[in-house]
Parts: structure tokens; sequence; C-alpha cells
């Protein structure tokens, strides 16, 4: 990818029709190939919608259907399906109802035709990732850097929970590895946290927005908690998100010391939390996490975006969303090709280049 797009890059700084020095930054999502069930799940909710439909016409079949099935073993969820389906072509009343019929034949297809597919339809390295508060979408991110010819200079797949803002000192060193001069960074909130700030300092200035209540100065897991920007909610290392948050302020007024803002997770999904060690604690009653409302350097920041130069830069910001647009609708980066993360790499690198030297053969015509 680094390799196909730094090609892009030379050639159109070498035509001359890279003439901007700053970068604009954003990040898109694509969607899995494959849903986010595992196998006996997508079993499980087809053997319940066909028993559904039995029920609706004889409640009694209750006792006549074999125990359900606990666990996550594949075979075994495969022979309840079987015997379930052998129960109802048994009985021929169920044979007249189209309901019933769709239902038994569907989970018939899935365990005869399709049971491949059903063992590889889980994408490993995809992961769920918040675009507001009330959705999400199971696949990866793409990160990407672009200049205002819209050229991009530097892209960057994770897996869908990685947080936008994370990825922009890797963006802008590859941007300039490329032959870019980066001057000025243009992104929306994600990316105006404390570490950015600083690594803009005396860097390139950092067109970045605060969002009212990110402040990253005295978290104390701040590589285990991301902020997401869309939702306003923070986000564990499991990938689940906080489902409410307060402001606490009296005892730290008191203090004088900077007000804090509590979120709060879903206790029950802690509890079942593979990667609960070290984060909940066994028998806690919920699970908070807490950040300072403000610092030192976002308020110089805060001051900082509030000038004229910085309102002219951002009004740019469109432009990225433009293109990222454009790879998932003309192109179709809205949805991996394949499996794992490597191929969805392999998929942005086609997809960028050939997109770039378009861009660069329009550009360098209009320069004729």
């Amino acid at each position: 990818m680094d390799k196909l797009i730094g090609i892009t890059v030379r050639t159109a700084v070498d035509l001359g029709v890279i003439k901007s020095k700053g970068i604009i930054v954003d990040s898109l999502h694509s969607i899995s190939r494959f849903h986010n069930r595992r196998p006996h799940e997508v079993l499980q909710e087809e053997a319940k919608r066909l028993r559904k439909a039995v029920y609706e016409i004889d409640e009694s079949m209750r006792d006549k259907f074999p125990s359900k099935v606990a666990g996550d073993n594949i075979e075994d969820h495969i022979a309840y399906c079987r015997q379930l389906i052998s129960v109802i072509e048994s009985d021929e009343r169920f044979q007249i109802y189209e309901k019933v019929r769709t239902a038994s034949n569907y989970l018939s297809e899935i365990i005869d035709d399709n049971l491949e597919h059903l063992q590889t339809s889980v994408d490993e390295d995809a992961r769920v990732g918040h675009k507001t508060a009330d959705t999400e979408f199971f696949g990866f991110k793409t990160h990407l850097a672009m200049t205002e010819e819209r050229i991009i200079t530097a892209a960057v797949v994770t897996s869908g929970e990685k947080h936008d803002g994370k990825q922009l000192e890797t963006l802008v060193e590859k941007s300039r590895a490329a032959g870019v001069e980066v001057e000025t960074v243009i992104g929306d909130g994600a990316y105006s946290e404390k570490d950015n700030i600083e690594y803009a300092k005396d860097n390139f200035e950092l067109i970045s927005k605060l969002h009212p209540i990110i402040a990253n100065g005295a978290r104390g897991k701040e590589d285990e908690f991301e902020f997401n920007k869309d939702a306003g909610m923070f986000v564990c290392k499991a990938g689940h998100m906080a489902v409410s948050k307060t402001k606490r302020h009296n005892k730290q007024e008191a203090r004088k010391e900077n007000p804090r803002m509590v979120y709060y997770f879903d206790v029950e999904k802690c509890k079942r939390c593979p990667m609960r060690d070290g984060c909940y604690k066994e028998g806690s009653k919920s699970k908070t996490y807490s950040v300072s409302i403000t610092s030192d350097i976002q308020n110089e920041h805060k001051a900082f975006q509030e000038t004229e130069r910085f309102k002219e830069l951002a009004s740019n910001r469109y432009m990225i969303e433009a293109k990222n647009g454009e790879l998932k609708n003309r192109h179709g980066y809205a949805r991996a090709y394949s499996t794992g993360i490597q191929s969805m790499r392999i998929q942005g690198a086609v997809v960028i280049f050939f997109t770039n030297l378009k861009r660069i053969i329009k550009l360098r015509d209009e320069k004729r």
C-alpha cells in the first residue's frame, strides 16, 4: 500500500499538480464480507425461527422436539438441527404450511449445502466499530491523508474499533516520506486529543476542533479506552461502548481541580468479557471510566480554534468526505471483498492507486 501510494504521490509532485502544503485526515469504514455471528449462533437462530413457526400451529410440539444444545460445538448444533427437521418432516400436517416449509428448507440448505461457508462466515480480523452512539458496523477502518488537490498521500488499515486520532502521527510521517510538505493538518474532533496537540506543536498547525468533553490529560488507561467522537462516548479495549455518562465536579472544584466526566459501562458485558482481567473487578456492581474535562494545552488549542485562520482552514475538511464517498460508492470500498486485514490492505492499495492515477490525469489535463 505504501509503495503504490508513494509512486502516485511522487508522480504528482514531479508533474507539479500538488501545490498545497498540508493534508486533510479522516477515516472511512468498510463492512466485512461476512457477519459477526459464529456458525453455531446462525444455526441457533434459524432453528429458533423454525420452532416458532411450528408453535404457531401446534404448541404441543414443544414436548416432541429434541432437547436444545448448549455450548458452541458446531457438530452438536448440526445434529440437533437434523433431528429437529426430521421430527417436523415426519408430521405431514406441517408440509401444507408455507412458513414452516420455508424455514425447514432454509435450515436444511444451510446444513447440507452451505456448511463450508457457514464455518468461515466470521472474519476474525474484523471488529465492531461505532459510527454513532446508536449505529455500529462490523468490519474495518481505512485512515486516510489527502492533499487539497484530492490526492491520497497515506493510508492505514485497521480493524473497525480503532480510534481515528491514534493514526495521526503515522499519516503525517507517511505523507512526508512520500514527498508531501505538511505544514497544516485538517481533521475533525477525533484528532484533537492531547497527544496529537503536543505532537503538532512546533511541527505543523493542527486544525481539529476540540470536542467539548474530550480531554486526555489525566487518563490512567490511555491505551485501553478510546474516545468515539461520533457517539460522544468512550469505548473499551474489547470494543464495548459506554452506555451513559455524568459529570462530577463538586469535590474537584473545592480543591480547584478540573471536573471529570464519568462514563458507565454495561457491567453484564464486563462480567463475560475475555479482557476483564485488570479492567473489571470481580463482584463489582458497576464499571466506570473517567477523564478530566479540560487541560492546559487544550485550552491553548481552544483559543487557536477561535481565530479566523483556523476557521478558514477548517472549512476545507469537506473535501475528504467527498473522497470517502468516491472510494465507497464508485470503487466498491464500502464492503470488503475477502476476509482478513491483509486482504483489506490489498483491496485498499489497489483502489487508492487507481483513484490517485485517475485524479492525477485529470489535474495534468487541466494544467495543460
